[in-house]
């Protein structure tokens, strides 16, 4: 039977949740005013919009109506690594509309309309992150400590690395840089997979402890990124250390390589401090 919750709506985070939809549907209907592009990331930050917005309003119905009880998953986890997510998205998003598609300089007000309330929208992911993160010595589910949002975070920064990867001329010709993509690949599947199960609640199904089984992998990825921070840039900028003359204004594919470069060090941080996080018995994880 459906029950109706309203309480829900009038706590904290039910109220930051009704405002991130309706500033991302803002955030949508500007942008989709002003008309269409095919460019790249015109399609990020309108999927970004529209992304956030279904998931935090189907949030806000399942929560309403006490739905969430039957699902098979942990809420918990689910609605923390989500509200991440949305962040990171968020601040990516909050950076590149306003780089190629906000002229702060002319008249174009839906454009910085769009952007102003995109950042508005982003602190209002961070500020749900802080209401739904675990805090030190409760008892929840392992995405919603911070190791649970580092691993969430690996996953983003190595989505786009995956992103920038696009028309690059250097890694058919070098095994170097198909290393590097290999490393990328093989760290993120490991993320993911941790995510999924978290939310699914599988984590029973693991052969070994989980703690130990994550500060293996965690090893592991700080090792092979590694060899990604020193082979990336060795090859990517190997007779090609200067922005090309001829680049377009804007992100061109040299950019993107520095971009890659710059990320590849930063999830390479990311994994070493996770890696300290998973030697530190900090957080409790549910094998339910």
């Amino acid at each position: 039977m459906v029950t109706l919750d309203f309480k829900t709506l009038t706590v904290p985070v039910g109220i930051v949740r009704i405002l991130e939809v309706i500033f991302t549907c803002i955030s949508f209907s500007l942008v989709a005013s002003v008309g269409h592009s095919t460019n790249s990331f015109w399609t990020w930050c309108m999927s970004t919009w529209c992304f956030c917005f279904c998931i935090t309003f189907l949030i806000i119905v399942l929560e309403f109506t006490s739905l969430r009880a039957e699902l098979p998953i942990s809420w918990d986890d689910f609605t923390t690594a989500f509200a991440m997510l949305a962040t990171l998205m968020m601040l990516a998003t909050s950076i590149i509309y306003p780089i190629f598609f906000t002229n702060f300089f002319l008249s174009r007000g839906k454009e910085i309309g769009a952007t102003v309330i995109s950042c508005l929208t982003f602190i209002l992911y961070a500020v749900e992150v802080g209401l739904t993160r675990a805090k030190p010595g409760e008892i929840s589910g392992f995405l919603t400590t911070v190791p649970g949002l580092l691993k969430v975070l690996e996953a983003f920064v190595a989505c786009i690395i995956f992103i920038c990867l696009d028309d690059n001329p250097y890694y058919p010709i070098y095994p170097g840089l198909q290393w590097c993509v290999a490393v990328y690949g093989i760290c993120f599947i490991f993320a993911v997979l941790v995510i999924i199960f978290t939310i699914c609640r599988l984590l029973s199904l693991f052969p070994a402890p989980f703690n130990k089984f994550l500060t293996g992998c965690n090893v592991l990825a700080v090792l092979l990124y590694i060899t990604a921070v020193v082979v990336w840039p060795v090859y990517s900028f190997k007779n090609n250390s200067s922005r090309p003359s001829n680049c377009s204004v804007g992100v061109c594919p040299w950019d993107k390589l520095v971009v890659i470069s710059f990320m590849t060090c930063f999830n390479l941080a990311v994994y070493i401090v996770d890696t300290v996080y998973s030697f530190r018995p900090v957080f409790c994880i549910s094998r339910t």
